[in-house]
């Protein structure tokens, strides 16, 4: 029995799986299995994944019809074996000590995952420095921290598999942040623990990649601080609520300023009526934020005479 399971969705993946698939089966602790799951691909990733399957017994494939990331991760999971859960995306990769090092860390600490540094790789403009989090569950505000937003990408985590079957595994109604919200149910309750090291890199590639619909993130993303303060309303006096509206709707309110000094008023318009209704702004907002119940060519046309 592997110790480690790692599981690792595959849709019209043959481009970059090969890189993926080898840096698994690469890794210096041989204790794991890599369970694949081509989800419904049109391309040859299944018969990529096949490939290597005949040359490594410790790839496992299965298929399914297209259902999304969260279905074939949910699946994957059921399929595994290992103590230890571990999630890979077909376009990105591990340094091959990455299973060995955070195995090391999460079996001597009392912890529910262990994450790591990453390296954004393939933007522009310098945005792919490596990047070390900080240690949170050392922070005075860790509750804060963690609930504001997902700090770590899914393949820079290694989590304890009786554990993380407690949360219930992905939302498959979530396109995006189905993994903030198992990190929520997990890391608030629970101690967590860090390996400042970069292990895990995450490939911008241009092509269709759910962090590319910025709209459906941050809608994702307070739905799934809703749900999650519906399902353990104990944060919500352990935060407070003062502390809470300004991480849920004072961040969006950000995000719509933001969106809306980029121009992108169908983002901003929603982010505004959002936070209008839960009725929190001040009254210097309102001459952005009212415009945003008219028409949007009504809109567009106050922006045309008087800017703003």
């Amino acid at each position: 029995m592997a110790l480690v399971s790692v599981v690792m969705p595959c849709y019209n993946a043959s481009k970059y799986l090969s890189e993926s698939i080898k840096s698994v089966l690469g890794q210096s602790c041989n204790e794991i299995e890599l369970i694949a799951i081509d989800d419904g691909s049109n391309d040859n990733t299944l018969a990529i994944l096949n490939s290597y399957a005949k040359q490594d017994e410790r790839l496992k494939v299965y298929s399914q019809n297209n259902a999304g990331v969260s279905a074939a991760r949910n699946l994957g999971v059921s399929k595994s074996q290992g103590k230890y859960l571990a999630f890979l995306d077909a376009d990105d990769w591990w340094d091959e000590r990455f299973v060995e090092t955070l195995i090391a860390t999460l079996e001597t600490e009392d912890s529910c995952l262990v994450y790591c540094g990453w390296q954004n790789v393939g933007l522009s403009g310098g945005r792919g420095a490596p990047f070390v989090p900080p240690d949170y569950e050392a922070l005075p505000d860790k509750l804060d921290k963690l609930f504001a937003s997902c700090r770590w990408p899914i393949h820079a985590v290694l989590v304890r598999r009786d554990l993380f079957d407690k949360t219930g595994g992905f939302d498959t109604k979530l396109k995006t942040s189905e993994d903030f919200a198992v990190w929520l149910r997990l890391a608030l309750t629970n101690k967590i623990c860090q390996v400042p090291e970069v292990l895990a890199f995450y490939r911008h590639h241009g092509e269709e990649q759910a962090t590319m619909n910025r709209e459906r993130l941050i809608f994702d993303h307070l739905h799934v601080q809703q749900e999650f303060l519906i399902q353990c309303p104990e944060i919500i006096s352990l935060l407070g609520k003062s502390k809470i509206r300004d991480l849920t709707y004072g961040e969006l309110l950000k995000k719509g300023y933001d969106a809306y000094w980029k121009r992108d008023l169908k983002l901003a318009r929603r982010a505004f009526r959002c936070v209008m209704q839960a009725g929190y702004f001040r009254g210097s907002d309102l001459k952005y934020m009212l415009p945003a119940l008219l028409p949007l060519f009504v809109h567009k046309k106050i922006l045309s005479i008087f800017g703003g």
